[in-house]
């Protein structure tokens, strides 16, 4: 992305990236649906093939750029090591990829929604539909808002906040029984965590040398994307020994504690002004 826009628009184009992403989610399943109920499964597939030659093309439009220069590191397991080290040596992008890792980790209830709407809230699988979008729903709203109103100052501290208030809302959904409060809590959680998520990004690109931005991503990806696996396992294993509500209440409640230790921790993170700090040499 650095490569094809500039640098003042990294936080509008990190918003616009999560909005099309989510929206693609939410929106694909559902169409991927009516196309196999009207036309078949081939057809379904034709269309989805023809789908991504109309991205590869539009892939192809873009226009060459220079590249950026290549980093001293020789062989895979070097530049690997090399970017496992600035981003542990970086307090900033190590605190912003831990504490989103670890609410993930501990704070999310996606895996346990089907016990909740069938037990708890009685609503069956039109409802489980609905619990399973709210959160989506909640993040593209927050992401078509901060593409038109970023954020410009206390950035630690709102990324700090908006953690925090995902732990609370999950909380608040692990101790609901209305249907209809649980939905504007997993709604609420989708927008805290797309304003950490947009943050967390932006300062990846804003913090991270050039030649580094790869590699970077590459353990982000790895650590948040892992952490939602692992904390399927972990909410099914506290929910066995826990129960389903408590499980809920503790993986938001160590969110909270996830949040105070960073912010005692990574002051720099904390008390991080701009998100559009000069990056890196």
């Amino acid at each position: 992305m650095p490569q094809l826009i500039p640098r003042h628009l990294y936080a509008n184009a990190v918003s616009l990236n999560t909005t099309f992403w989510l929206v693609g989610s939410i929106v694909g399943p559902m169409l991927a649906g009516f196309m196999y109920a009207l036309w078949g499964i081939s057809a379904s597939y034709l269309l989805d093939a023809l789908f991504v030659v109309a991205a590869l093309c539009f892939y192809m439009a873009i226009p060459s750029r220079p590249v950026p220069p290549v980093s001293q590191e020789q062989g895979v397991r070097q530049k690997i090591k090399s970017g496992l080290q600035f981003v542990m040596n970086t307090q900033i992008i190590l605190g912003a990829i831990s504490l989103d890792m670890f609410a993930v980790l501990f704070g999310g209830a996606v895996a346990l929604l089907p016990i909740f709407a069938a037990e708890i809230l009685e609503v069956g699988p039109q409802g489980l539909g609905m619990l399973r979008a709210a959160p989506a729903l909640g993040a593209v709203i927050m992401a078509l808002y901060i593409t038109h109103h970023p954020i410009h100052r206390n950035t630690g501290k709102v990324m700090l906040y908006c953690v925090a208030g995902f732990g609370i809302s999950m909380i608040a959904f692990g101790l609901s029984t209305s249907f209809i409060f649980s939905l504007c809590m997993l709604m609420l959680s989708g927008m805290f965590d797309s304003i950490s998520m947009i943050i967390r990004s932006t300062l990846i690109q804003t913090r991270t040398p050039e030649n580094m931005k790869g590699r970077v991503s590459a353990v982000n990806s790895i650590f948040i994307g892992s952490s939602n696996e692992i904390g399927a396992f972990e909410s099914g294993v506290t929910a066995k020994f826990m129960g389903v509500v408590a499980s809920v209440v503790f993986g938001g409640t160590m969110t909270l504690l996830t949040v105070g230790i960073t912010a005692w921790k990574a002051k720099e993170l904390t008390y991080l002004d701009h998100l559009d700090e000069a990056t890196p040499a």
